[in-house]
């Protein structure tokens, strides 16, 4: 490689060296590497990779080895320090400036980097637009930019930051630095908007499979919704790590505390708590194994947390976006993990509200409907998920299905609704013109059904010609049609109390025009696995299998496990910044019995292995190896149900 940095000349082995030297790893994967090349000899990149593809090493590879600090602008305040200690425990010099420091800590920083002592700086955006800031940064020297969670810059996006808006200048004040742009979310749209509000015209894209083939996705109706969260961790989760995402504030104090009453360790994460509460709760979900948090969407981005086993909703995402930032938080490591939504009316009802009732002019609420409308396009499609949620983001599906979400495991039935659709409709029309009354689907399925409420009895509704005319289905059923309608278009939500009206295309229904298919209820709604039975069930447990350990490297495994505990209690950092759980496994399997041995496994670097190399190789030790034909002996090699490929680790 030769790049325009002062006419210096980096070759690509400068770049595998540093791969292998501070990572332990041996090649790159993926677009990584293309990415590395284009950004070591001075182009502008805007990558967008998923949550766990291994982003961060695309910058940081340049930092390492072009002159200069590399210059990393990301709005993650909280974990900067947990950035920083985990670059530190592989031996690169890193440092960070945000609001979090007093003036000494950050004169240290600064000296730090004038005097050319660090590979790579942390700054918040709100930090770099400081006249200060931009000086202290002109005085040293700056090796790359990049510029993370770059979907923040979008004003229609999910994570919307006006801070990002003025990160045009990096170009403008310094047009020989390249500058890379990275985002694991972001559609068309929002991508020509990084790239412009940025200012990057010329910046070559790097566009990586959105597809994270080791989570299942799950959406259930919901019914009794904590319930059928506590029943799903239960079965399938008991003892994991994860994060339950809710709407409001409220909802997430009452869950976390609804789940510890029944012996499931979580805690609240919500923007109401005080700032030493929230930094607490997202320490501990760092530092222990199997804790889950209950939160806002305030928080989750930037947890590097590899062995997260489950992310779950408790209500609607607002954006196709979001949902998938959220649920990619799950399985960084590549083992098998779960995307589980519960999913109801009602959920339909409160984000039409908040939208007609939210701030912003017309186009802000047309842009809003959009990205709802094409959530609920996921959440009701009979078509593979993962398969609608690829093609979201303009990626080819596979047409045969995915094999890993509930739709492709148990397809689910469809039925003609156009009867059923013709008969809420006209309740609706026959209340508004025959009493000029509008309510909500709690009264209209009332009256489809003849119930002779106090509400209805009040007002007189018993009377009107579409009063008990579908006693041929359920409520849950009638609510299932009334959300189907509202996700079609074919029903809208108006006011504060969420009453229904006609749409323009409501009237086609009525005269006959069109039809409407719709999802057949399910009679029981699944508490949770909706589709986990059967031979999707066994497929997903072989696939669990395939990266366990033989049993009889169980005890080195766990014993190996509790070191890392220790040293990580010992340091105070997360228990993955020592080792990954992957490289665990591959410590176990290969079982060396010397520090050299060691030196051989993927993700053990040089600063690892002299920082706990003798530690690894005195636990084994102490512990009886597998026998002939065993992990100990010269031929063992992997056992045969081994992945040809380590899962990929979190940041890999």
């Amino acid at each position: 490689m030769t790049g325009g940095n002062g006419g210096m000349t980096v070759t690509e082995s400068e770049a595998l060296a540093a791969l292998h030297r501070v990572f332990g790893y041996d090649a790159f994967r993926g677009e990584q590497e293309a990415v590395i090349e284009h950004v070591i000899t001075g182009g502008d990149a805007v990558v967008l990779m998923p949550t766990g593809g291994g982003k961060s090493l695309c910058y940081q590879i340049p930092a390492l080895v072009r002159p200069g600090t590399g210059v990393v602008v990301s709005p993650l305040i909280a974990l900067m320090q947990d950035q920083v200690d985990a670059l530190r425990a592989l031996g690169v010099r890193a440092g960070f400036m945000n609001s979090t420091q007093d003036f000494d800590e950050r004169r240290v920083v600064e000296a730090e980097f004038l005097a050319g002592e660090l590979d790579l700086l942390y700054l918040a955006p709100e930090r770099l637009r400081l006249d200060s800031a931009q000086d202290l940064l002109s005085r040293g020297k700056i090796s790359v930019f990049a510029i993370d969670e770059a979907h923040c810059v979008s004003q229609w996006g999910h994570d919307f930051r006006p801070d990002y808006l003025t990160l045009s200048v990096l170009g403008e004040r310094w047009p020989d630095v390249p500058r890379i742009a990275l985002t694991a979310t972001a559609t068309h749209a929002t991508h020509r908007e990084i790239t412009e509000r940025l200012g990057m015209p010329d910046a070559r894209h790097f566009v990586a499979s959105f597809d994270r083939p080791n989570i299942q996705y799950r959406i259930v109706p919901k019914a009794d919704p904590r319930k059928q969260l506590l029943s799903f961790l239960r079965e399938e989760h008991a003892g994991d790590a994860g994060i339950v995402y809710c709407l409001s504030r409220n909802s997430v104090e009452k869950t976390a505390e609804f789940l510890s009453r029944n012996g499931i360790e979580a805690v609240p994460y919500h923007a109401g708590l005080d700032a030493g509460t929230r930094a607490a709760h997202q320490a501990r979900f760092l530092r222990e194994e199997g804790l889950v948090v209950v939160a806002t969407i305030a928080f989750g981005m930037g947890i590097d947390k590899p062995d997260v086993r489950f992310v779950a909703h408790l209500d609607l995402p607002k954006s196709v976006e979001g949902y998938y930032q959220e649920t990619g938080r799950a399985g960084r490591d590549g083992l098998p993990s779960t995307a589980w939504m519960a999913y109801g009316l009602n959920d339909v009802i409160q984000q039409r509200k908040l939208i007609q009732s939210g701030e912003g002019d017309e186009a802000f609420r047309r842009r809003a409907n959009q990205h709802l409308d094409a959530m609920l396009g996921l959440c009701e499609t009979v078509r593979c998920r993962r398969g609608q949620l690829l093609a979201y983001f303009g990626q080819d599906p596979d047409p045969a299905g995915c094999g890993n979400c509930d739709t492709c495991l148990t397809p689910p039935e469809t039925w003609d609704g156009t009867v059923a659709a013709q008969k809420v409709l006209s309740t609706v029309v026959r209340l508004q013109r025959e009493r000029g009354q509008k309510f909500g689907a709690v009264q209209i399925v009332d009256i489809l059904l003849g119930r002779r409420t106090a509400k209805v009895i009040q007002f007189d509704h018993d009377q009107l010609s579409v009063f008990g005319i579908g006693e041929e289905l359920t409520e849950a059923e009638w609510r299932g049609v009334v959300r189907q309608l509202l996700a079609q278009g074919l029903l809208a939500v108006e006011g504060e109390y969420g009453t229904l009206v006609l749409t323009e295309a409501s009237g086609a229904v009525l005269r006959r025009e069109r039809e409407v298919p719709l999802r057949k209820e399910p009679k029981k709604p699944a508490t949770s696995r909706s589709g986990g039975s059967g031979s999707g069930r066994g497929e997903r447990k072989a696939k669990a299998a395939a990266a366990e350990l033989p049993e009889e490297l169980q005890p080195a495994f766990e014993a190996l496990r509790a070191w890392r505990a220790e040293q990580a209690r010992e340091q105070g950092v997360p228990a993955y910044v020592i080792f990954h759980d992957a490289t665990l496994r591959e410590i176990a399997t290969v079982w060396p019995t010397s520090v050299g041995e060691l030196g051989g496994i993927s993700g053990v670097g040089e600063k690892k292995l002299a920082t706990y190399g003798e530690g690894v190789v005195a636990v084994l030790a102490g512990l009886t190896a597998p026998g002939d034909g065993g992990a100990g002996s010269e031929d063992s090699g992997r056992p045969d149900d081994w992945p040809d490929e380590e899962p990929e680790p979190d940041g890999w």
